[in-house]
């Protein structure tokens, strides 16, 4: 047993916290994400809750029932987050808490695209425009990498997914922290595991050690196929940093130039 219980239990007991600190729950049933969020209950697991009560009576049309269970960790999380469909995985990074990045940023940035796309590009984090508005790459390094997805005839949307590997920014656009995105990565684990891409193309050194459990450079990981568990994956640099260094553009079209041959081989 993982000590978890039903969610009306935790319902509950969520009220009586409530109460005990002297305020009223936003939904007197507690069956709103914010209710139970302002009682201390951790959305990681919410999978579990859901299940449960659905084998004593029939599942509730909430998509946020997902998310309204005790926090478990460890492997029992991984295994939660990676049993979650697209609702249920939405929800749950929408309204996690579970490193310190929840404090402050504006809002998570899931992931966009086609949730079947044969192209997944992974970057390392948002930035200020991507936690003002939700979605990934909006700023002047989304403009550039929308450039370079045309420069190979892909847009944005059309047969491409665009995540990152932590899903809240990092203050002052510092790169992720180990245990950032250690709790994050089931997250993006179930991503992929979702969209089933033919190619992943990591943007960035983030982005290709996180994915590969490596220390190599960006230098000893271009123009080479990687595989993040069985899934080919090449390796090029972040738009953000080919503004900083407009030089290795011209290497950028190279990596661009061999992700397009290998998709190719990968289709044949």
């Amino acid at each position: 047993m993982l000590g978890l219980w039903p969610r009306w239990r935790l319902r509950r007991e969520a009220r009586e916290r409530l109460r005990r600190q002297g305020s009223e729950p936003p939904d007197r049933r507690l069956g709103t994400e914010a209710a139970l969020a302002a009682a201390g209950v951790s959305p990681v697991a919410g999978a579990v809750a859901r299940r449960e009560e659905s084998r004593r009576r029939p599942a509730e049309p909430d998509m946020f029932a997902a998310t309204a269970t005790a926090s478990t960790g460890g492997a029992d999380r991984r295994s939660l987050i990676l049993g979650m469909d697209w609702p249920e995985l939405k929800a749950c990074v929408a309204h996690c808490t579970d490193c310190k990045l929840a404090k402050t940023r504006t809002q998570t940035v899931f992931g966009v695209g086609d949730e079947s796309a044969d192209w997944l590009f992974v970057g390392e984090g948002p930035g200020a425009e991507e936690d003002a508005r939700g979605e990934p790459f909006v700023g002047q390094a989304g403009r550039l990498l929308d450039n370079m997805l045309a420069a190979i005839k892909l847009k944005r949307g059309e047969n491409v997914y665009i995540a990152n590997v932590v899903k809240c920014r990092p203050p002052g656009n510092r790169n992720p922290e180990a245990e950032e995105m250690e709790r994050c990565e089931p997250y993006l684990e179930r991503q992929i595991e979702l969209i089933r891409p033919r190619l992943i193309v990591a943007l960035g050194r983030v982005a290709a050690q996180s994915l590969l459990k490596t220390n190599a450079t960006i230098a000893n990981l271009r123009c080479k196929v990687h595989r993040y568990r069985g899934t080919p994956l090449i390796v090029t640099y972040h738009p953000a940093y080919l503004l900083r260094n407009l030089p290795d553009k011209a290497k950028a079209w190279e990596d661009l130039v061999f992700a397009v041959e290998t998709m190719k081989r990968l289709t044949a």
